[in-house]
Parts: C-alpha cells; structure tokens; sequence
C-alpha cells in the first residue's frame, strides 16, 4: 500500500508534463497563424478516413518542386500561327478562287470566239471612226446620217485596201514564183562555191526530202484545203458581225453603255461609270496613233523597196501597215518578209540595203513617232508589251496578238482610275477632325535671318 501513492505521484507529474507540452505547442501555433492544433482521432476513425491503395487519391502526381519553372497552358491552333503564313494563306485561296473564274471566261469565251472577235474588232473600228460621227454632229448632221456616211466610207476604204492587195499579189505572181526561181539558182552555185563546203550531192539530197515531205503531205494539203472553206465561211460570218456591231456602236454606243452600267452592282457603279470614258480614250487614242505609226512605216518602208528596184513593193508595203497593228512582232515580221524577197530576187546587197531601210525607219518609229503621237495616255511599258504579245498568240493566235497591246493598256487606264477613285472615296467618307486637332492653325512665318535695323 506505502508503493501506489508514489506510482500516482509519478503518473500525476506525467500527465502535467503533457499538459505543459500541449501549452506550449498551442502558444507556437497561434504565434505562427495555425489556429487551434487538430485534435487527435481515435485508431477507428483515422484508418476509416486513410485512403484506400486503389483510390484516385494514389494516382495523383506529386506538386513540382518550389524551384521548378512556371508551365504556361498551349496557345489555340489560330494564334500559333505565323501571321505571314496566315496572310500568305489567306491570299492564296482568293486567289484560286479568280484563276478558277478566269479559267472559266477563257473557256467560254474560246468556245465563242468568232463572236468576241467579232465586237472587239467593231470596237477597234468604232474608235477609229467615231470621231468623225462627232465631227460632223458637231456641224449639224444628224446621227443616222452621219453614222451612215461614216461607216460607208470607212468600210469602203477597207474593202478598196484588201482589194488592192489581192490584185497586187495575183498581178505580180508569175514574175516573183520566176524570180524566187532564180533566186534559189544563185543560192545555190553560191553554196557550191561557198567556203562551207557543200557539194552538189547534198543540195539535191536537200531537195529530194523537201520534194518527199510534200509528196507524203498531200493529204494534210488537202484537208487544209477542204478546211480553208469553213475558215473562208467563218471569216465572212465574222466581218458581217463586225459591221452590224460597229454601226449600233457609232449609231447608239452612249446609251448601250448606260444599260451596261445597271449590270453593274450599285455601289460599284459611280467608279466604273468615271473609268469607261478614260478607257474609251485611251482605246482611241492607241487605235488612231497606230494608224498613223502603221501608215509613215507602209510608205517610207515602201519607198525605200521600191527605188530599190525589189517586186511587189506595193504589197509589201501594205503587208507592213497590217502587220503593223501587232506591235514589235509585227514590224519584225513585216521587214524580214521584205528582206527575204529582196535577197531572193536582187541579191545579198539588195537585201542588206532594205534591211537597212527597215531598221532605220522603225528605229524613227520607237523613238519619235509612237511617244510623240500616242503619248502618255497608252503608254505601256514594253516588258508588258512583249508579255502580252506572246500570250495573246499563244491563247488566240494573230487575233489574240492584235487584242492583247490594247487590252493592256485600258486595262491600265481603268486599275490606275479606280485605284485614285477610291483613294478619294475613302477620304471622303473619312470622319472629320475633332478637339485639337479641327483647331485652325495659323502658320508661323520663319524667322528673317536677315538684320534688323
């Protein structure tokens, strides 16, 4: 009995000790902001609120440590996207969109292609002789009458021109087929006399297979010959069209483009209404400068052949105002035509002297004639011409060569016209200054530098 006072003293001197500890462990806590410390749970309840191994709470990833970097969230696909490449991207399809449209035209307009040469040509000759309907409007006669004698008169003059050549090439046949003759004789005993050393047995072997290629050709020949009737049947389809359209073009072309402005949408409407009188300017202007340019060349090339003593000079002055319409490919067309027949019929110095001639003469047409008479209006530059050149032959042949020069240039006209159109438009519409800066500023002269008195 004298042992279980002092083992209570024992466990009483414990539980105080405890006690002081919990103190001690509360003061800590409340110092560092922790509240009340968490009462302990009986055995029961901390194994029943343990998670279970299988539970999610096991598969969770532990925090990165403190000193880890920071991992942003991925942006969204869009804006991952370099802005040029979205640009590029953007531009690209629209323009797969007008290359699909545009094949689309070209495919309509081939499978109507008499038609569209047909007005492009009455275009060409309305702009050429439409100054002269308003010319004599002007002087009092009226539009029928004054589309009428127009239209008579040109188209007279044109018929007399085909007509003319045609009598000159039938009427002078014979003598260059027997010039052409001697001709390729002289070539001939030149090359056997020649330092290249070609023989006879050659010549005749050349001769032999041009002879063979025709002989074996004679069908194609002839099939082109049965074809050359439906071209000829196509050719008169097409002047007929031409005539009908230029006379309602020179008799009522104003209000044939006001209802072609309506098919334009509205908004659209106010610039294409300012850019179709400078277009049919420009046409004009291209159509009458080439003319002329076509006319000086004709005549002093076909003077220069002509005291050279070459045949058909006349023609040949004439196949160079034609040819001329097709710009640089024309005019280089044209003189080695005139060279070929001069060497053929007069020899090399003859040839060598119109070769001459015809530079000389186009060389004053470059540099003179076409910027003096066509002037800034159809003002292309000639990378452009040459481009347009060789894609209008390659799309339409001589036709597309002849359309393409122009086109360029009104299309010129018109981009350049909408462009300054809509500058204007948007400055119009632009909202008007305000605050400081609608203040009127007066200027401030500058300072005189010079003394005063």
């Amino acid at each position: 009995m004298s042992r279980v006072p002092g083992w209570l003293g024992r466990v009483g001197a414990g539980i105080s000790k405890v006690g002081e500890r919990l103190d001690e462990r509360r003061a800590e806590a409340e110092r560092d902001g922790d509240g009340d410390l968490p009462t302990p749970q009986p055995a029961a309840s901390a194994k029943a609120a343990a998670p279970a191994p299988d539970s999610p709470a096991n598969d969770r990833v532990p925090a990165p440590p403190a000193y880890a970097p920071a991992v942003t969230s991925r942006p969204e696909p869009v804006a991952a996207v370099p802005w040029g490449l979205r640009v590029a991207a953007e531009a690209g399809w629209r323009l797969l969109i007008l290359a699909g449209a545009l094949w689309v035209l070209m495919k309509v307009i081939s499978s109507v292609q008499l038609v569209v040469f047909a007005f492009v040509a009455a275009l060409l000759i309305t702009a050429l002789l439409q100054p002269t309907v308003a010319r004599l409007r002007r002087h009092g006669v009226p539009r029928g009458l004054a589309t009428a004698l127009t239209a008579i008169l040109g188209f007279v003059i044109m018929g007399l021109v085909g007509w003319f050549v045609v009598w000159q090439v039938q009427e002078n046949i014979d003598t260059l087929s027997d010039q052409v003759q001697d001709g390729i004789d002289e070539l001939r005993k030149w090359l056997l006399n020649s330092p290249f050393h070609v023989t006879e047995d050659q010549i005749n072997d050349i001769a032999k297979q041009l002879r063979d290629a025709i002989g074996a050709n004679t069908n194609e020949i002839t099939t082109a010959g049965l074809e050359g009737v439906t071209v000829i049947v196509e050719a008169m389809t097409g002047i007929l069209l031409a005539m009908f359209s230029t006379l309602f073009l020179l008799y009522d072309g104003k209000r044939i483009w006001e209802w072609t402005l309506k098919l334009v949408p509205a908004q659209a409407r106010p610039g294409i209404a300012g850019a179709g009188p400078r277009a049919w300017r420009t046409l004009t202007a291209y159509v009458r400068g080439t003319v002329i340019v076509a006319l000086i060349d004709a005549i002093f090339i076909g003077l220069g052949i002509f005291f050279l003593g070459v045949p058909m000079a006349v023609p040949l002055a004439v196949f160079i105002f034609l040819f001329a319409f097709i710009p640089l490919v024309g005019a280089v067309v044209s003189g080695a035509l005139a060279v070929v027949v001069a060497l053929v019929t007069q020899g090399v110095f003859t040839a060598v002297m119109v070769l001459v001639v015809v530079l000389a003469v186009q060389q004053i047409e470059g540099h003179i004639l076409q910027p003096f008479i066509l002037g800034r209006a159809v003002r292309v530059h000639p990378l452009a011409v040459v481009l347009a050149v060789a894609t209008g032959s390659m799309v339409s042949g001589i036709g597309g060569a002849v359309v393409a020069v122009p086109l360029v240039a009104v299309t010129n006209t018109v981009v350049g016209y909408l462009r300054s159109w809509s500058q204007e438009a948007s400055l119009r519409h632009a909202p008007s200054p305000r605050g400081a800066t609608a203040t009127p500023v007066a200027p401030v002269d500058p300072p005189s530098s010079a003394p005063e008195d």
